[in-house]
């Protein structure tokens, strides 16, 4: 059996701090700085696996052979496809119009082509993950493509490949499709072994956690993910098929949680996940000490964790209800405040060079009939006022979960933990400020009150550096209202927090 790594550096561009490599120290990464990122990532860091990510954003096609080139006898003893691992997130073309999902593929071919050239490990690449995955058709369709394209690449240049198809990581990213997914695996199965006579010798599952707490709230997004691990553990074992699952979790509770200090909690949430992403803040907006301990733990500690079972019908009915519940509380006050939303993730600072997810190139979040910035300039852009995401819907969500007697703790069990995390950022004269102008303001300010009521506790600052956070998003709206751009504070803030968004 192949290792699976157990961490995953990602180029989500969350982090609020420079990387702890850049020279010129501004925050932003280069399409060009990515290699040296992922190399770093690899040998600073401890990372076992890194993704590239050709999805929304421009990328350097010769990844592999600037790491080869660059860092030959590093990679003659720690061999890329067995020790350490490049995964290409590709695009998903029911979504993404453009031509990197054929760049990608052809960068896939000759990666063996160069491996074997210089005598090192092949193939170092063979599993790509597909993002917003819907179908069991689309991941059989990405397999066909490939092993056509290597064929015919073989055929025309006379690439050496050892690969006739590729393992297709689906990410599931919507809740609906979280709790669809059994059918779409049997389904997938199915049709893998009718097409190649045989089965996968093992399936890597990847949960998103940013999407779905975009689109259906935190909540929502925790209780359907921790539903599908089980759901996904299920299905390899009437399968007889080894599973491996992966969770994308950003540092803030509203995207996942996971944060060098906080890993206890991420066990005990996620336990069962066999990879974690580490995303840019949790690598650059902590000492480098900490978070190089913490992917140690992981790498250690993450493969032994053992899933929470929810196999009765009983349990996916409650798991329903409750995202029904809080869906709809999350749903109807984040649309009405989109407009907000949206002007103030313009003052969130880049940090990657990603492609205008409009037209030709690219998708939009959408809420209802609302446009939407991207996860984590939402998430920076509330934070930066005060105003944590975590709390939109969530009391009213908490009442109508109670009323209903259902059981939401056994989902999420740092539901607790998450909540007085996020509400040491909660600015609460910003709240009243924003309650006097407009209903969907006072809604938020009044899933705040029933936030409070169900813990028995207030929200608000606790420590020296929280009280600073308030005096700067205080500053933020201010300067907000009045129509300038609060990038300075979006920064300032995001590095008391350790994460932008």
């Amino acid at each position: 059996m192949r290792h699976i790594p157990a961490t995953m550096a990602t180029q989500h561009p969350d982090n609020a701090c420079a990387p702890y490599w850049e020279e010129d120290g501004d925050g932003f990464v280069s399409t060009y700085e990515e290699v040296a990122e992922c190399f770093s990532s690899y040998r600073d860091l401890g990372c076992e696996e890194y993704m590239w990510d050709w999805e929304g954003k421009y990328v350097e096609e010769a990844v592999v052979e600037r790491l080869f080139h660059g860092h030959y006898e590093y990679f003659r003893r720690h061999p890329l496809g067995k020790e350490k691992f490049l995964t290409f997130r590709i695009p998903n073309i029911w979504q993404e119009k453009g031509h990197s999902l054929s760049r990608a593929m052809m960068g896939m071919l000759t990666a063996e082509d160069v491996a074997r050239s210089l005598d090192l490990h092949a193939p170092p690449l063979f599993e790509v993950i597909l993002p917003m995955t819907t179908g069991a058709d689309q991941i059989m369709h990405i397999n066909r493509l490939f092993s056509k394209l290597s064929k015919f690449s073989s055929a025309l240049f006379g690439h050496r490949c050892t690969l006739p198809r590729i393992n297709v990581m689906p990410l599931f990213e919507g809740v609906d499709h979280m709790f669809a997914s059994r059918p779409l695996l049997n389904k997938f199965l199915a049709d893998y072994r009718a097409t190649y006579k045989t089965a996968p010798d093992h399936l890597r599952l990847h949960i998103a956690r940013s999407d779905p707490a975009l689109n259906s709230g935190m909540v929502a997004a925790v209780v359907a993910g921790k539903f599908m691990l089980s759901e996904f553990y299920r299905f390899g074992e009437d399968h007889g098929l080894p599973v491996f699952p992966a969770v994308g979790a950003g540092l803030l509770p509203f995207r996942g949680g996971l944060a060098p200090d906080r890993l206890p909690d991420f066990f005990r949430q996620y336990a069962g996940v066999r990879t974690a992403y580490i995303q840019s803040a949790f690598r650059y907006d902590y000492p480098l000490a900490q978070a190089k301990a913490a992917i140690r733990r992981l790498n250690r500690e993450l493969p032994l964790t053992k899933p929470d079972r929810f196999d009765r019908p009983a349990d996916k009915r409650e798991a329903q209800e409750l995202c029904r519940h809080f869906a709809a509380a999350y749903r109807r006050v984040a649309e009405k405040i989109a407009p907000t939303i949206n002007r103030l993730a313009l003052s969130v600072p880049r940090r990657r060079e990603r492609k205008l997810h409009i037209g030709l190139f690219g998708y939009s979040r959408r809420l209802g009939s609302k446009r939407l910035p991207r996860a984590i300039p939402f998430t920076a852009g509330l934070y930066s006022i005060g105003l944590p995401p975590e709390f939109l819907g969530t009391g009213h969500g908490l009442a109508a979960a109670a009323a209903a007697g259902l059981n939401l703790e056994r989902f999420y069990p740092i539901l607790r933990a998450d909540l007085v995390r996020a509400g040491r950022y909660l600015n609460k004269k910003n709240l009243d400020a924003m309650a006097a102008r407009g209903p969907a303001w006072r809604r938020l300010r009044e899933d705040v009150s029933l936030t409070e009521k169900h813990l028995g506790l207030e929200l608000g600052p606790k420590m020296d550096s929280d009280f600073a956070h308030r005096e700067i998003t205080t500053q933020a709206l201010r300067k907000f209202l009045r129509g300038t751009n609060i990038s300075e504070e979006v920064t300032a803030s995001g590095k008391i927090r350790r994460s932008l968004g």
